[in-house]
């Protein structure tokens, strides 16, 4: 009996020392933590997060060099811009008067060449406009050497052989000389005349803005070819 109670005491007593502290000791004596993740290992996650962070900040510049360095490769060399042909730059000549004749006009072509000269471009391509010597009412000049556009004068026979050439509407008869070709406009009220150095290749292309101006300003008419009707 005395043993009994004995027990008792001494069970009563563990039971006191477990709830001393509010929570009940376990069975088998392993008691579990009272906050949550407290097993988690902590230090460990964040110095896997810090070596990822720092293996992105590695990662992301080298990434962006060889994405730069695939591109210089893969892109075509920029090619150089073309001049368009409003930037062409004019070449260097000769400011000095062009020797030129002047023959007297009647009354209508005088005013048809006025017209004519009043309207003609500044250039022609790269060729700047130059002074005449004479009859700066009906000529003018451009470049060096000089190509000349002559306004007014007797109209030029053309044999029915001869080829003409139509160029922005104004039809050509072509003439070779020694160092030049003079163009002719024959289907005109006025005749114009435009010598073109043979340095100056393509001489139709040398005549197309003439053409527009003589167009705009000198009414056709005359016995033009048969090569220039159509």
């Amino acid at each position: 009996m005395d043993e009994m109670t004995t027990s008792s005491a001494a069970l009563d007593d563990d039971e006191t020392r477990g709830t001393a502290g509010g929570t009940p000791e376990p069975a088998d004596g392993i008691r579990e933590s009272a906050e949550p993740g407290a097993d988690a290992p902590s230090g460990r996650d964040r110095t896997i997060r810090g070596a990822a962070l720092v293996a992105t900040l590695i990662a992301l510049p080298v990434t962006l060099l060889v994405a730069l360095l695939a591109f210089s490769k893969l892109s075509p060399d920029t090619p150089a811009a073309a001049p368009s042909p409003s930037a062409t730059s004019v070449r260097a000549q000769s400011t000095a008067p062009v020797e030129m004749a002047a023959p007297a006009l009647a009354d209508r072509p005088a005013t048809v060449c006025r017209a004519l000269v009043s309207q003609l471009p500044q250039t022609i391509r790269d060729l700047a406009q130059r002074p005449v010597t004479a009859g700066p009412e009906q000529n003018a000049a451009y470049g060096d050497p000089a190509l000349t556009v002559a306004c007014g004068g007797p109209a030029p026979t053309v044999p029915a052989t001869d080829e003409v050439w139509r160029v922005n509407s104004v039809c050509w008869h072509p003439v070779e000389q020694a160092d030049a070709t003079v163009l002719t406009a024959v289907d005109r009220e006025t005749p114009v005349t435009l010598r073109i150095p043979h340095s100056y290749e393509q001489p139709l292309q040398w005549a197309a803005p003439i053409s527009n101006t003589i167009v705009a300003t000198v009414p056709s008419g005359g016995a033009a070819p048969a090569g220039c009707r159509g």
